[in-house]
């Protein structure tokens, strides 16, 4: 089983199941949910976590449909903000 972590702009839980919705139509076989961060750092700090877990995720196609819902998508990657 593998797990991809993905942070996002989406700043509202209406956002959030929108895209989830879309995601869950697309990716069927996969179990997807975002944790909601209540930080106003700009983004990447302040950001949303879009956890996705399956036997085969498609990192490039979960970007495209969030990008084209219009946010932002990014894997998550370690670094330290302020």
């Amino acid at each position: 089983m593998m797990i991809e972590v993905f942070t996002t702009n989406i700043q509202s839980e209406i956002q959030a199941i929108r895209v989830l919705e879309i995601l869950e139509k697309n990716f069927h076989e996969l179990k997807i949910n975002f944790d909601l961060n209540e930080t106003n750092l700009p983004y990447p700090c302040g950001h949303t976590i879009l956890r996705i877990e399956g036997k085969v995720i498609n990192t490039e196609k979960v970007l495209s449909i969030v990008n084209k819902s219009g946010f932002r998508c990014d894997i998550l990657e370690d670094k330290i903000c302020n």
